[in-house]
């Protein structure tokens, strides 16, 4: 795993590469529990029987949440340890090119993208790829934007 400590050590990996992480199986319990948590109840996703004579062959993770394992993810993979705080600023972009099958296993390829420096600290752009194993195309393209202001 890498860490920064300091936004100095930031700084120097920008456009690099960070890291792939462990592969994370996504279970029917997950999806049912992301399905309640936004209120996003559509038959693909949650419909176990209805979803096998789908477009897919059964269920599906809904897109955001393959977007939302992003941080556990990452988690493994890299950790800002700067001083001050660590602010989400947003998504500059997010594509899901291939449906998540429920029962397949997805990790993140995490590089760092863009560092500008703000006034009050820096402006940290990460690029997220998110694996499904044997697919050919990814189920997630992200980048995100943190904000990492010191004390």
């Amino acid at each position: 795993m890498r860490v920064f400590n300091t936004l100095d050590e930031v700084s120097a990996a920008a456009g690099r590469e960070i890291g792939t992480s462990d592969w994370v199986v996504i279970t029917q319990e997950a999806v049912d529990q992301f399905a309640d948590a936004t209120d996003d109840h559509q038959w693909i996703h949650v419909d176990v029987e209805r979803a096998k004579s789908g477009p897919f062959g059964g269920t599906i993770a809904h897109g955001y949440m393959t977007l939302a394992l992003i941080p556990g993810l990452s988690n493994k993979v890299m950790a800002f340890k700067t001083p001050g705080a660590r602010l989400n600023y947003g998504v500059n972009k997010a594509r899901f090119p291939t449906p998540v099958p429920v029962g397949s296993r997805v990790r993140a390829n995490v590089g760092l993208g863009e560092v500008t420096e703000l006034p009050k600290g820096l402006q940290v752009t990460l690029r997220y790829v998110i694996e499904i194993e044997g697919a050919e195309k990814p189920a997630c393209v992200a980048e995100t934007v943190v904000l990492l202001l010191p004390e």
